[in-house]
């Protein structure tokens, strides 16, 4: 064979699997093989190769079963307002993006054909034909439109509005084609539409229980706090999947209760289990842990705008205060990256390295308690089961508080319930935040003054400015810089801390096939439900 394959690796590979499983067609995957250095004819034979292996691995059948760790009875399917970690995992499951992110990390098209732009302000969104929705209307360009619009209405309750809210014009130019105007330019948005958020659902939708979307799986039960069960899509437009006949998911709070239906047999896939549950599941025949590290964090937060948050000494004192490694090593059984107190992981290309995290110094803290004028004190720290890692964590604190005259009374408060009342509310409470794809999308959740997720109610009008200043910009090296500097503000103003970036563990059976790493989090991103399979 003359031609010659270049620069080919094996995330490549891993590329080209996620593209096939998705439903890529021939002619998308030989030019995705293309613009990786592969000539036409290796291309060709690449994808034959790939595509038997592919096809020879996975096997048709089974009721999926699995748990995941947070739900409440505001539970819900409307994609706009999911928050929770099982919303994510059933939007997945029944609607599909414009766009989604592979496991490199790189953006490619699902419901979309093309996403393009000339000047990163108007943008023209190319439509798959022949997608259905459950119900079996075909998908059209109004159907997009009216998903996207409905961010922008305040009775939504958008958890993304805020981000949405740049997307200024929406025009069906015809069935298949839509025209998207931003306020400013912003060259993420192919990538902010492969946000779990911007599913995509039928045109003028208003009952989000009935899950009608164009997903791998259709809705048959869906009762919020409790389950949800969806049925095989036969008409599903992927000619890959899924490969099982159903899926159940529902959510099991306690870690050690996840891990034991798990053991019985009861679930295929605990997800998130806690570092100390590692060492039961790998002494057991026939189950085996799925790692992934994307960016995900346990925090904790610190009100700016109550009591005793108000003082900046007393969050110096905490950032002083808090021992990264012994977080690390024990509360998080070696599964982190040491965290800088800034949501950028290093599995980012913005992330700033020269950005060091505050060492262990009791002294210090001492010192910033006194000034602050809580040494003392009792202070209320708030942690929970809900919060990944957080009771250990707040223990660690406690005890290195204790030691510098220092007093923490830690409440340790049952899951249910955690998101809705003490989170965002509790002047010291711990976070857990999923992995988001762009700087942007981070820094505009939780960082800007109008932030939804606004955790330490942290306000800066220069951060503001340099927010939008960084997404209009084309100029990749600028934008590193900007990110750099903004980085740099939420690790010293921000009353945010964030001591590690967390390696994600799904425990599952042996049976359990096909799950793979995602830079989008734990559980495939939370769509392992289209992709994996059950061994006999």
């Amino acid at each position: 064979m003359s031609d010659k394959i270049t620069n080919w690796t094996k995330a490549d590979d891993a590329m080209v699997e996620t593209a096939i499983r998705r439903g890529a067609t021939r002619r998308e995957l030989l030019q995705l093989m293309l613009a990786g250095g592969v000539a036409t004819a290796a291309g060709g034979f690449m994808l034959g190769n790939a595509t038997r292996a592919l096809a020879a691995t996975p096997i048709a059948g089974g009721a999926l079963k699995a748990a995941g760790w947070s739900s409440s009875t505001a539970d819900t399917l409307d994609p706009a307002k999911a928050s929770l970690s099982t919303d994510y995992v059933r939007c997945c499951a029944f609607y599909n993006r414009l766009t989604y992110i592979d496991q490199s990390g790189a953006t490619q098209m699902e419901l979309a054909e093309s996403v393009e732009s000339k000047d990163a302000k108007v943008w023209t969104v190319k439509l798959r034909s022949g997608v259905t929705f459950h119900d079996g209307k075909p998908l059209t360009a109004d159907d997009v439109v009216f998903s996207l619009k409905r961010h922008l209405d305040p009775g939504v309750g958008s958890k993304v509005a805020k981000i949405a809210a740049q997307m200024t014009g929406f025009k069906a130019i015809d069935k298949q084609t839509v025209e998207i105007t931003l306020a400013n330019a912003n060259g993420d948005l192919p990538t902010i539409l492969g946000m779990h958020h911007f599913m995509i659902v039928a045109d003028g939708t208003t009952d989000f229980s009935k899950g009608n979307g164009t997903g791998a799986f259709v809705r048959e039960v869906f009762e919020p706090g409790v389950r949800s069960v969806g049925l095989k899509n036969k008409n599903y437009w992927k000619s890959s999947g899924p490969n099982v006949d159903s899926f159940e998911y529902f959510a099991i709070s306690d870690d050690n209760a996840r891990v034991n239906a798990l053991l019985s047999g009861d679930i295929h896939l605990a997800a998130s289990i806690n570092p100390r549950s590692m060492r039961l599941v790998e002494s057991q025949d026939g189950f085996a842990l799925s790692k992934t590290t994307s960016g995900n964090y346990t925090n904790l937060n610190i009100r700016m705008d109550m009591a005793p948050g108000d003082k900046m000494d007393f969050i110096q004192g905490m950032k002083y205060l808090i021992n990264r490694e012994q977080i690390q090593k024990s509360a998080l059984r070696g599964l982190a990256e040491i965290g800088n107190d800034q949501p950028i992981s290093p599995a980012s290309l913005y992330y700033n390295a020269d950005l060091k995290a505050k060492a262990f110094d009791p002294e210090k803290a001492k010192f910033h308690f006194e000034k602050a004028g809580v040494l003392g004190q009792s202070i209320p720290m708030v942690a929970s089961e809900a919060a990944n890692a957080s009771i250990d964590m707040a223990m660690i604190v406690q005890a290195a508080g204790a030691e510098i005259g220092m007093k923490f009374d830690v409440q340790r408060v049952p899951s249910d319930g955690y998101w809705d009342n003490y989170w965002l509310k509790a002047p010291v409470h711990f976070g857990n935040i999923n992995p988001r794809p762009t700087p942007d999308i981070l820094f505009s959740l939780l960082y800007a003054s109008d932030a939804p997720w606004n955790e330490s109610q942290y306000k800066s009008a220069t951060f503001d400015k340099m927010l939008i200043e960084a997404r209009g910009s084309l100029d990749q090296a600028k934008r590193k810089e900007i990110y750099n500097a903004m980085q740099v503000m939420v690790a010293e103003e921000a009353g945010t801390i964030i001591p590690a970036y967390l390696s994600n563990v799904d425990a599952t059976t042996a049976k359990l096939k096909g799950l793979a790493p995602s830079p989008l989090g734990g559980q495939m991103g939370y769509a392992f439900a289209e992709y994996v399979w059950l061994e006999a």
